[in-house]
């Protein structure tokens, strides 16, 4: 465990990366955003700028709505004292968890044993710690669960299942999302040299619903702004496909590959380009023998000796740069195309 604590450690100093020790009182400057927040406002900006660039793109229109998570989480509307007090108050997480579960563990229905507080969904899996997240779990039943999902968990107990399902609450992370960076979003979007309408999210849905549309992304966004329905203003075609972008970034700075105890297992190549291909690039591949014989498409992780791995929706196989063709270069996103509903 030293030794590879000592690995972790070492990777500030190692690479050229390095950056001088800060302490951890340290104030954010005004307009921060966490990583993960920061990296959907850039991308948007980024997806945003390129259409500027190639369509004739002369006003932004964003929806920009503030979500009631409080009332979200309880599925209907609250009342000002309730806003105060919310559910846990006069009690702590453990009663209530004990009260609410009926003092056992909700996985076997074990009573009378010591219980611990175990996460519905895992946080490894994108779990959080919301007290609707959580029940009471025997030792036994906690160690035996771990990480794996509990679909998985209690694939053989159905009823228990349901009953346990039953009580998670509908993940708010998008909704919080929306509400920290709205305001990023748009004095992002300004920076472009359009001008940027802000809306709200009740004119978006008596646009959708006046032109008879149902709820989805896609006809959320054709549905901003202003439509004076009066005047003969219409949503008269909608896209039968629509483009989905996903950022796939542009490489790792890691010099090593570790494996699962995170010991370096090989070493990485400093070079990313290799027979005039990078990974993520979209290429047109033709086989003219084996198993994988005709022709694909797919994006590709370069190797150093030439065969490279190209992934295709059926499976993923080595082929030879020289039976490769360059479609696109990576860019850091992926494209794909979805039908819309009608």
């Amino acid at each position: 465990m030293g030794q590879r604590a000592g690995y972790r450690h070492r990777r500030r100093s190692a690479n050229c990366r390095y950056r001088p020790r800060r302490s951890n009182n340290r104030a954010h400057p005004p307009g921060w955003l966490p990583p993960s927040l920061r990296h959907r406002v850039d991308t948007t900006l980024s997806t945003a700028r390129r259409l500027c660039r190639y369509a004739p793109v002369t006003e932004i229109h964003i929806e920009r709505v503030a979500f009631d998570t409080h009332a979200m989480s309880e599925g209907r509307s609250l009342t000002p004292a309730e806003y105060q007090n919310g559910t846990l108050a006069g009690t702590e997480i453990r009663e209530y968890l004990l009260a609410t579960w009926g003092r056992a563990c909700a996985y076997c229905g074990a009573a009378g044993v010591p219980l611990n507080i175990d996460h519905i969904r895992p946080r490894s899996r994108g779990g959080s710690n919301r007290f609707s997240n959580l029940t009471l779990a025997c030792v036994r039943c906690n160690q035996a669960k771990g990480s794996t999902p509990l679909e998985k968990f209690l694939a053989h107990q159905p009823k228990r299942l349901a009953a346990i399902l039953q009580q998670i609450k509908v993940p708010l992370h998008d909704a919080a999302v929306m509400n920290t960076t709205r305001w990023q979003l748009t004095d992002a979007l300004k920076t472009l040299g359009r001008p940027v309408n802000a809306w709200s999210g009740s004119r978006t849905k008596w646009n959708r619903t006046a032109m008879g549309l149902t709820k989805t992304h896609t006809f959320d966004a054709l549905s901003v702004g202003l439509l004076d329905h009066e005047n003969g203003d219409a949503i008269v075609r909608v896209p039968r496909q629509v483009c989905v972008i996903k950022a796939t970034g542009r490489g790792v700075y890691a010099r090593t590959t570790p494996d699962r105890f995170g010991f370096p297992r090989l070493r990485r190549p400093r070079r990313k380009q290799h027979y005039g291909f990078t990974t993520g690039d979209l290429v047109r591949a033709t086989v003219p023998t084996g198993k994988w014989a005709g022709t694909w498409t797919g994006r590709i992780s370069v190797r150093a000796t030439g065969q490279h791995s190209l992934t295709t929706p059926v499976g993923r196989f080595s082929v030879s740069y020289v039976n490769l063709r360059l479609l696109q270069r990576a860019d850091g996103y992926s494209y794909a195309r979805r039908q819309e509903a009608r």
